[in-house]
């Protein structure tokens, strides 16, 4: 064997061993940011759940009690937890993106390898072309990003019937205005969400 063609095996086993490399990186990437939208998601119901358990404890003072500095309170304490879920929904949107980028990048790597060796093309299932899209109404990010919002419209509209019923009586209007605002939340949340993933 001569010695170019000793270097240019040498040079294609780097090559191959780079490529490996960079797709198992990019490959971890992907899974990292999978496992942190679990975490992300799960942190959001967890801290919610606690504070709302606690404060349905508060349920067994007596209505007197509850002053009009009390509701504020628990109207800022709602309206924060609505900013949290807001926040959180963004970060799903992040980490979808994140994913999304992984994929793209193995799906690169694939298409070299399918370029260099045709045969490659019947053993891939996912290619470029497969790809599904960042954005996908029936994907368990959407409905994650789905489960945060819903509990965010649920908070906006508990921020709004406590900071009404600081001022004003409760009544038919009270409760319509905070059921219009959860509702408008959610789609809020969500066209972000979406828009962020464009």
């Amino acid at each position: 064997m001569d010695e170019q063609t000793r270097s240019e095996q040498s040079q294609r086993v780097e090559l191959d061993e780079l490529l490996a490399a960079e797709f198992n990186y990019i490959a971890q990437t992907a899974t990292q940011a999978f496992e942190d939208r679990v975490r992300v998601s799960s942190f959001y119901l967890i801290a919610v759940g606690s504070l709302i358990a606690a404060l349905f404890g508060t349920q067994f003072i007596e209505a007197e009690r509850l002053t009009p500095t009390i509701k504020l309170m628990f109207g800022a304490v709602f309206l924060l937890l609505t900013l949290l879920g807001v926040s959180t929904v963004m970060q799903l949107a992040q980490l979808r993106s994140a994913w999304y980028e992984s994929m793209r990048a193995m799906n690169q790597i694939k298409d070299f390898a399918m370029e260099q060796n045709p045969e490659l093309a019947r053993a891939f299932r996912w290619k470029t072309s497969t790809l599904p899209p960042k954005y996908k109404r029936s994907s368990v990010s959407t409905y994650q990003a789905l489960e945060v919002a819903a509990l965010g419209g649920l908070l906006c509209g508990a921020a709004a019937f406590f900071m009404q019923s600081a001022f004003l009586p409760s009544n038919f209007w009270t409760w319509l205005v905070s059921l219009l605002l959860g509702i408008l939340a959610v789609f809020a949340q969500m066209t972000l969400y979406k828009r962020l993933l464009a």
